[in-house]
């Protein structure tokens, strides 16, 4: 049944989506040019993962696994950590640490997936 999940991390993703379309995504994808898989899991790493591509060199958001290849780097997450992680509540090194996120692939491609490539989060 994956992919039937909502997650909370959802709505980032879409943001994400139109974030990487406006200027600030054609500037991500000029400093970074890496593909990126973002696997978020509902309660626990490697169980009902939704997958999402975020791709810094064709500048897109989509979901589902990357299929062009290997991605630069895969992360996995909880949703909630995801959640905290984006919106700056979490520092990704300590998030690390801690085991709430995993990293595959390349860490210097990883280390540039960094907080600013996330949207900021509208005040409302």
């Amino acid at each position: 049944m994956a992919g039937s999940t909502n997650l909370k991390s959802d709505a980032i993703m879409e943001q994400m989506k139109l974030h990487i379309s406006t200027d600030a995504g054609k500037q991500l994808k000029e400093k970074i040019g890496l593909v990126y898989q973002i696997n978020i899991a509902p309660k626990k790493i490697g169980f009902n993962e939704k997958s999402f591509v975020v791709d810094l060199k064709k500048g897109e958001v989509k979901e589902g696994p990357y299929e062009d290849g290997k991605p630069d780097a895969i992360f996995s997450f909880k949703d909630d950590d995801f959640i905290k992680i984006a919106t700056g509540k979490m520092n990704p090194q300590i998030a690390f640490m801690r085991g709430a996120m995993k990293i595959k692939g390349s860490m210097s491609a990883a280390q540039k997936f960094t907080p600013d490539i996330f949207p900021k989060p509208s005040k409302m």
